[in-house]
């Protein structure tokens, strides 16, 4: 078995295209069963991706509304930081007269940007409200949002059931808890409705002091965001277990749970992962558990909130029940749900993608450029089958996960590569061609690539290989909002290493940068590996895709180490008899006179395949 072996070593195995020896249809057999192998490989992952879940009780039914949902009126372009926006009265009436047909009552966490409207447009549509104070560092701000919220509970009694002052203050540090509590107190007589203030779970168990100057406590809890995040099929779970902490810990109040969600996209925590199936599927068992032991929960939210992308990244727009850009229920009451609903879309760019990448290995070979092999059909068949299975996730990550004109340079980019180099990358293999170096696009002029091709393909790996390591670095330096493009990455550094594998670079062409870019790759690799964990898949997907690209720009002296290994090593994992593999040379530098050298040193080991006779 040879892992590496130098270019124009002869055809890989025998087939009578490479030889010429059938004509007709004969001659194409190989590449049309591997053709027909990899649609059918794409059509059936598709097939399994798109596979619907059924619940046994559907997350939303307008038969029977849920108790409370957070709500707040920001769309596309809209946000909280700007304090100079002023939604539309119109606008919230639109949205609490859909609110309405699906739950009993709303909370806002605010008073601004036109906020202090809710109250009223929520009593023509019968919603009630739970009216939140947003405090923080200002005094005098402070002050004058609790003037406004006592004149809006008199103005609508019977609408606003409740006040919460305050929200997540000393978590944000934006408070000390002798200020809050002071603020608290100095408000409650004002008003004549329960008066609370939210936190999580660790502040409240930490400054259990509040509950005296409130009616009731409220606890948020996301178990996506908690510090141990937790998977989502014990995410309902564990919402329960903290609020039965909770009123073990303040008995005699009332313990509401003012936030449970679960995100329908973005990056996964540890084991976390977001997906259409696991929030429908916290909310309907989140439900069932409140109606069966009788706590309330305000569910997190009504709506995606787009202007949440700049701060969190892709995750932290995707909470809502609903659209936030079609207004849309994500399920339809008693529908089966689907990861992705629009399945049959994604697996038809896939398998033309895939007929594509079989074409221009065709259009190759019959230009007379190719003495294709098996192995060659067959680098082509991966090339195609993971692109085609991926270019449908790659295009719907692509969409989710793009955020002002940087986000959508980088992820147009990346998706523009993996579908792109797919093709350069089957030519090449067809051909015989080595995908350029850095030296041969940017070196001395007359050490510069004159083909066409090559050239147009040594640029486009050029960029792709520059938005990686952008990618890996972010991921290494600021991970938290970082998506994971697994799905881009993949379709094109497959195909770069299949090229690098079969058509190996001239061992006299310089490959510094090269070297750089493979340290970064492999360096970045093992740091995501590390830091986020063993149980994320899409991190260590993402980790494998880095390494591979390292791998496959690693200068030839590197490839020959592992080849070497890969010969001793594998054999043994996979039962192969001894006699099989046969060491002809073995070739040993001189010994090294520096530590420099002893660092570089390396040695060559070959070996051959021989068939028992």
């Amino acid at each position: 078995m040879q892992f590496y072996h130098p270019a124009n070593s002869g055809p890989d195995l025998k087939d009578p295209m490479a030889n010429g020896e059938n004509k007709g249809f004969s001659a194409f057999r190989t590449p049309i069963v591997l053709l027909l192998l990899s649609l059918s490989l794409i059509a059936g992952a598709w097939c399994w991706l798109g596979t619907p879940v059924t619940l046994e009780v559907a997350p939303i039914d307008v038969t029977r509304k849920v108790d409370c949902v957070s709500y707040a009126p920001f769309r596309e372009g809209q946000t909280p930081w700007n304090s100079q926006i002023v939604i539309s009265e119109a606008q919230i009436a639109e949205d609490l007269a859909q609110l309405a047909g699906i739950s009993k009552c709303v909370r806002i966490y605010s008073l601004e940007n036109g906020l202090d409207k809710v109250p009223e447009l929520a009593a023509k549509v019968g919603l009630k409200v739970i009216l939140g104070v947003w405090i923080g560092r200002n005094p005098l701000k402070n002050a004058a949002l609790i003037d406004d919220a006592v004149l809006l509970v008199k103005q609508h009694p019977g609408v606003i059931t409740s006040v919460i002052i305050g929200s997540e203050v000393l978590l944000r540090g934006e408070m000390t808890l002798a200020a809050l509590r002071e603020t608290i107190r100095a408000a409650k007589p004002r008003f004549d409705v329960p008066i609370s203030y939210a936190e999580v779970q660790d502040i409240w168990l930490r400054d259990r002091e509040i509950a005296n100057d409130i009616d009731f406590v409220t606890v948020h809890v996301l178990p996506y965001w908690e510090d141990e995040p937790v998977r989502a099929e014990d995410a309902a779970a564990h919402v329960d277990d903290i609020r039965k902490e909770m009123a073990r810990a303040f008995p005699g109040k009332e313990i509401l749970i003012g936030e449970a969600g679960w995100p329908s996209r973005g990056r996964m925590r540890d084991h976390a992962l977001p997906s259409r199936i696991n929030q429908a599927r916290f909310f309907s068992e989140l439900l069932t558990m409140a109606r069966q032991e009788g706590f309330r929960v305000n569910l997190f939210e009504a709506y995606d909130e787009p202007w949440k992308r700049q701060w969190e990244g892709t995750v932290g727009a995707h909470w809502g029940l609903l659209d936030g850009v079609g207004r849309q229920l994500k399920y339809a009451t008693g529908a089966a749900v689907s990861n992705f609903p629009f399945w049959k879309l994604q697996m038809g760019a896939g398998l033309v993608l895939s007929l594509a990448l079989f074409a221009a290995a065709l259009l190759t070979r019959r230009g007379g450029r190719s003495a294709a092999g098996f192995v060659s059909w067959l680098a082509v068949a991966t090339c195609a089958t993971s692109g085609g299975i991926l270019v449908g996730l790659a295009a719907e990550k692509a969409l989710d996960e793009s955020y002002g004109f940087d986000g959508w340079l980088l992820q147009g980019l990346l998706l523009a590569a993996g579908v792109v180099l797919p093709l350069f990358c089957a030519n090449a293999v067809m051909a015989g061609r080595p995908q350029p170096a850095f030296a041969e696009l940017f070196g001395p002029r007359d050490g510069r690539t004159r083909s066409r091709l090559s050239l147009i393909f040594g640029l486009m790996s050029t960029v792709a290989i520059l938005v990686a390591a952008e990618t890996a670095l972010g991921l290494v330096f600021d991970p938290r909002s970082r998506d994971f493009p697994f799905a881009s990455l993949t379709m094109f550094v497959v195909p770069i290493l299949i090229v690098a594998r079969l058509n190996p670079r001239r061992r006299d062409t310089s490959r510094v940068a090269e070297g750089v870019f493979a340290c970064l790759f492999v360096g970045s690799a093992l740091y995501i590996f590390f830091n986020e964990g063993v149980r994320n898949w899409q991190s260590l997907w993402t980790s494998a895709t880095f390494l591979l690209l390292g791998i496959s720009l690693s200068p030839p002296r590197a490839l020959l180490v592992v080849s070497a290994i890969a010969d001793a090593v594998l054999p043994r994992l996979f039962g192969r008899q001894e006699g099989e593999v046969q060491p002809v040379a073995v070739e040993s530098l001189p010994q090294p006179t520096s530590k420099l050298g002893a660092a570089t040193s390396f040695v060559v080991a070959s070996s051959r395949m021989e068939r028992d006779k």
